[in-house]
């Protein structure tokens, strides 16, 4: 019952912070109001999820605003990399915070997501930056973002959807961090098996922490999402270039 004890799921409504079946979502972040482009067309195509806003994206997405407002976390200058970025909302409002943010997705689900970019984020006034670019989850060594510095942060948000993918989210996570790396991952709780999957593995190689719900922002909490950080444990950091 690892879903109840992370907070009874069930007592909030399912998708309860987002319009999925409209072609836009709008959201107030960062001092201004966000549109996303979203393509809930798309949804009737099986395994594609990045086409439309989820709630776990918002509450990360609002999560990051508010820690930074309350200073508990800092990501002006950080270099992030934002993993399934779907329609963009999590590495478009991390680069409004500051953060230098690459964005991650699939090839079929780049089109939308650089539309979001750059209607978000193309802004001489945004004090961080955002550039979109393929990433298939697995194990690839020669990846150009492995060729720079690793980031300070990756970020994602409903990444953890199906016991298939976990090994390939795993091997991307550890490629990706170092010793410095902060990882922040909200999921939506919906199968007890994938995110025991999901955790079991990962704490091999991470140290794993659930944030709980008054370190969130205020207004953007749910029951039916769950939000993680990670970070490398010592020792594991095989393929850091910090």
């Amino acid at each position: 019952m690892l879903l109840w004890g992370l907070g009874q799921p069930t007592a909030h409504r399912n998708n309860a912070l987002v319009r999925q079946a409209a072609h836009s979502f709008e959201l107030d972040a960062c001092g201004r109001r966000l549109s996303l482009l979203q393509s809930p067309s798309s949804m009737s195509t099986p395994g594609v999820t990045g086409a439309v806003v989820w709630d776990s994206g918002v509450v990360l997405a609002k999560f990051l605003e508010h820690a930074v407002d309350s200073q508990q976390l800092l990501l002006r200058d950080a270099r992030a990399v934002d993993l399934g970025s779907g329609c963009g909302l999590v590495g478009c409002v991390a680069a409004l915070l500051g953060a230098q943010v690459v964005l991650t997705d699939l090839p079929d689900r780049l089109k939308l997501l650089r539309k979001n970019v750059n209607l978000n984020v193309d802004d001489p006034h945004v004090p961080g930056s955002a550039r979109v670019t393929e990433l298939v989850w697995g194990d690839d060594p020669h990846h150009e973002l492995l060729r720079q510095p690793l980031p300070d942060f990756v970020l994602g948000s409903d990444v953890i959807y199906n016991e298939e993918a976990v090994d390939d989210l795993l091997l991307t996570l550890n490629q990706f961090s170092g010793q410095h790396t902060t990882i922040l991952l909200a999921g939506e709780l919906r199968n007890d098996a994938v995110l025991e999957c999901f955790l079991e593995a990962a704490m091999e190689d991470f140290l794993i922490a659930c944030i709980e719900q008054d370190q969130w922002h205020p207004e953007f909490r749910s029951n039916r999402v769950a939000l993680f950080i990670l970070v490398k444990k010592p020792g594991r950091a095989s393929t850091d270039q910090d």
